[in-house]
């Protein structure tokens, strides 16, 4: 079946576990360094490797960051609750526990609505939770990446122990073939609102912030499916892509009359597909228990009220603000928006773009670029500066569009900024008055007949000696100007 006929016979039911790991100078009960890229294994200590006799204290600045993210979600703060310990042995565990929050969260029952084809969705949060990170395993010797034929494995505990949020939305059922997109604008409108609280950096592409993404199938009117839980998935586009794909192998399944099962997948990046992990753990699997080392957390409600106070302006509000600064309509702004080009559009124009033209390099080649390259729209290859320079050249003469496609083409390939595309390029725009005098002289002698319709009264015609003018420069000429210049030569006012 295609994916449209899927949907009219099978109804989707999604959930989302988003990780984010806190931008904190230190760890989560230590006070080692978190800082990205360190040679492996020279950010730890005695409580982060979890050596014996060595015990944990908390972070107050997760904490805090944790209880803004919850405000920001429009969550219930607990006043009380209690870290545990989720057992399972993994390499990239050294105490083969997780420091984590079970059946006591910090943050419970709240929200997040988004707009997909110009409709409201409201997802439902479940709980925003703290925990900390695992360290990294690098499985080398084989080809995928993965235990699996791996020679060798290597640990690097540097990530071990640093502040990590999830959050944990509730299932959302009744999204129909529209299911992969509201998935992908639900993260991305969760990354704008933890990036606004400044909290985390949420690079998905560096893992500061991941998803986790669960599908199941029913039949209207039936009870849910079994779902499954794709780990770990790093961009939006492939959020969206990890829901479309397991939405069309489940349905698969089912209709040769075979079962779903409970499992861990993982999302394939290069095939778009996804692949069996293990079989999926329950609660009881993991044997939870009140972390006996660690005090409850019960944060005053003055404290609460003081991050409350503190919050910054919410992106759904800032859009609407942006929207009315830029001039453009609500569905121009939630197209912006879906593709991930706010903030991108916004820098540009701090760095000195038109609202015009940034948004139309972010949405136009650059975005078309980025569904070339299957990447998110800030992974493509320039940078909101570097989109602003090139527009500065537009906008002085030295690049026409055609021209700036292409310094925009050897920036994407990593050539530099704009100003050294279009030097060792040789683009700039041809201003030299003789050189298009001659230009323009050689195309009239070329085209005698159309000349005389010219002449006559035929402007429309014109167009033909722009082109073969434009050809001879090689898209270097501003077309306006040799029009111009044709006419002034023709005798035509």
């Amino acid at each position: 079946m295609t994916y449209e006929e899927i949907l009219t016979k099978y109804e989707p039911v999604v959930g989302l576990e988003t990780h984010v790991e806190l931008g904190t100078r230190t760890k989560m009960f230590c006070g080692c360094k978190t800082d990205f890229g360190a040679e492996p294994n020279t950010q730890t200590c005695p409580v982060c490797l979890a050596l014996p006799g060595a015990l944990p204290v908390m972070n107050r600045a997760a904490i805090a960051a944790t209880i803004q993210i919850g405000l920001a979600l429009n969550c219930d703060i607990a006043e009380w609750c209690r870290m545990a310990r989720k057992n399972y042995f993994y390499p990239d565990m050294p105490k083969n526990f997780q420091t984590s929050q079970y059946d006591e969260p910090l943050c419970v029952e709240g929200y997040v609505d988004v707009v997909v084809d110009g409709k409201e969705y409201r997802i439902g949060i479940e709980r925003v939770h703290i925990e900390e990170d695992t360290g990294k395993t690098l499985h080398v010797g084989g080809a995928t990446g993965r235990i699996h034929g791996a020679t060798e494995s290597l640990v690097d505990y540097n990530r071990a122990g640093i502040p990590l949020v999830e959050i944990v939305t509730k299932p959302v059922p009744g999204l129909g073939s529209l299911a992969p997109e509201i998935a992908k604008a639900y993260v991305a409108e969760l990354r704008d609102i933890v990036r606004a609280l400044g909290v985390s950096d949420v690079r998905m592409e560096q893992g500061s912030m991941r998803c986790d993404v669960n599908t199941s199938l029913n039949l209207p009117g039936e009870e849910w499916g079994t779902r499954t839980e794709t780990k770990n998935v790093n961009s939006l586009r492939s959020v969206e892509r990890a829901v479309r794909s397991e939405i069309i192998r489940q349905a698969a399944i089912l209709d040769d009359g075979g079962k779903i099962f409970q499992e861990t997948r993982h999302f394939q990046e290069t095939t778009g597909d996804t692949r069996s992990g293990r079989s999926k753990e329950t609660a009881t699997d993991y044997r939870y228990f009140p972390e006996p080392d660690l005090v409850p957390i019960a944060p005053a409600p003055e404290w609460v009220a003081e991050l409350k106070a503190a919050l910054p302006e919410k992106p759904s509000v800032k859009r609407a603000r942006l929207r009315e600064d830029w001039g453009i309509s609500e569905v121009d702004m939630q197209s912006v928006a879906n593709a991930g080009a706010v903030e991108l559009i916004e820098e540009t124009i701090a760095a000195g773009s038109s609202a015009a033209g940034a948004r139309k390099w972010w949405m136009g080649e650059l975005a078309r670029r980025a569904n070339e390259l299957d990447v998110d729209l800030a992974a493509v290859g320039a940078t909101p500066a570097q989109v602003a320079a090139l527009q500065k050249l537009v906008d002085a003469g030295k690049l026409n569009d055609k021209l700036a496609r292409q310094v925009l083409e050897g920036v994407v390939a990593g050539e530099g900024d704009p100003a050294e595309v279009m030097a060792s390029r040789g683009l700039e725009v041809v201003n030299d008055t003789g050189a298009l005098t001659k230009a323009v002289d050689e195309a009239i002698a070329a085209n005698p007949e159309i000349a005389a319709k010219i002449r006559d009264g035929k402007v429309a015609a014109a167009g033909a000696l722009v082109g073969a003018v434009m050809k001879t420069t090689r898209g270097q000429a501003d077309a306006k100007a040799v029009r111009d210049l044709l006419l002034e030569r023709l005798g035509v006012s």
